[in-house]
């Protein structure tokens, strides 16, 4: 199912849905802007929620615009470290809601 191709297809979707579409696009574009966050640390937040929502067009997508905006292989390792340890202490936290008081 994983094609990057298939992201033509979000010009169909625009198409159906414009005014939604629009304003998904001026949303994300603000929200990811240069701003008090570099945006080479928003790229790298983008990478760490797409690792967790397991979203491969996006993990493409911002990987690339992170490098673009300078991130090394280091700091994409730690990214992902940092994700990985959230999505399991998020496991065991709510392995507490199992425990009997």
């Amino acid at each position: 199912m994983y094609d990057m191709k298939n992201l033509k297809q979000l010009d169909s979707l625009s198409k159906n849905a414009s005014e939604a579409m629009k304003a998904f696009q001026k949303f994300d574009n603000i929200a990811l802007q240069e701003g008090a966050i570099p945006i080479k640390y928003k790229e790298l937040m983008a990478v760490a929620v797409a690792l967790t929502t397991q979203c491969p067009y996006c993990l493409e997508i911002h990987k690339t615009k992170a490098i673009n905006a300078g991130a090394t292989q280091e700091e994409l390792a730690e990214t992902t470290f940092i994700a990985a340890v959230l999505r399991a202490g998020a496991a065991v936290v709510h392995g507490a809601h199992l425990m009997e008081k």
